[in-house]
């Protein structure tokens, strides 16, 4: 059930992700403005009940709440300099990309100076979850604003986590989150990589692992697709070497130790420049089995 108070929504932004919130808001009963940069993705989202819009400006002009789900902070900076100023009065701005902790406090004072709500609200969760409404909504804004935001985050998300009232808060742990998950994929891929150099069926690491305290489902399904070279895209390299990065700043922002995170944007980095960049983030296991000189 939608409330009275948001009744349209505005998605900026439909990638891998972006594509599959949009049909979960459309099909909730919101009104549903969609823009892309690249059109094509946006156009198939008029059979879901979509209206496309030719640019970010007229997309936003009326909702009253707008979700960005692009790259980065910069893609993010530069589609809502084109679109703040055709906010509507009393509009909220629901920012899901993974800009980092910087990134979102900024985002954060470019709203403040539209005069428009922020709501820092970055999801868990890769294309299946997105598709089917799934995703672990983790958001940080004041308390006033959940009520009108709910519908959409309802739509999006199996579940929201309300991390605390600051800009920022929802990717303090959005950051910590995918520090774990990054992990996991470069330890899987080195494993991986391992047992195929040491002549042992990397099946058989995944079997000793299975059912025990070891295991782990993710390390399951993408170690699976990493031997057999299956990359469908479910989160992007490219994108998994800018979490890295985003992670491991955070990391030195707070004194900590940022070696291994350092070591991870590494791996994917160099998985994405050998022609991965666009594929599953399970790719990065090419970055161990042809290393590059450093």
């Amino acid at each position: 059930m939608t409330t009275t108070t948001t009744k349209a929504v505005a998605l900026l932004g439909t990638g891998i992700m972006g594509a599959g919130m949009a049909r979960n808001i459309a099909r909730s009963g919101l009104a549903l403005t969609v823009w892309n940069r690249d059109a094509k993705k946006a156009r198939p989202l008029a059979d879901d009940g979509a209206t496309v819009a030719d640019d970010p400006a007229s997309a936003v002009a009326g909702a009253d709440v707008i979700v960005t789900m692009l790259f980065d902070a910069a893609s993010v900076e530069s589609v809502m300099e084109q679109a703040l100023p055709s906010a509507a009065k009393g509009a909220i701005w629901v920012q899901s990309s993974t800009v980092g902790l910087d990134g979102a406090l900024r985002l954060a004072e470019i709203a403040d100076q539209a005069g428009v709500d922020y709501i820092d609200a970055p999801v868990l969760g890769t294309r299946q979850p997105a598709e089917e409404g799934k995703l672990l909504v983790l958001a940080g804004g004041p308390e006033h604003l959940r009520e009108a935001v709910t519908p959409v985050l309802d739509a999006v998300g199996s579940r929201t986590m309300w991390v605390g009232p600051r800009p920022g808060d929802g990717h303090r742990l959005k950051l910590v989150a995918n520090s774990w998950v990054l992990s996991v994929m470069g330890g899987t891929a080195q494993a991986v990589g391992l047992a195929e150099g040491l002549g042992v069926d990397p099946q058989q690491f995944l079997d000793t692992i299975a059912g025990g305290g070891l295991d782990c489902g993710y390390a399951q399904l993408k170690g699976r697709a990493m031997m057999s070279g299956d990359y469908s895209t479910s989160f992007t390299t490219a994108g998994a070497a800018k979490d890295a990065s985003l992670i491991a700043d955070a990391l030195r922002g707070v004194g900590a130790e940022d070696n291994l995170m350092r070591a991870l944007q590494h791996q994917f980095t160099a998985a994405a420049e050998a022609g991965h960049a666009e594929d599953d983030m399970a790719s990065v296991v090419e970055a161990v089995r042809h290393p590059r000189s450093s």
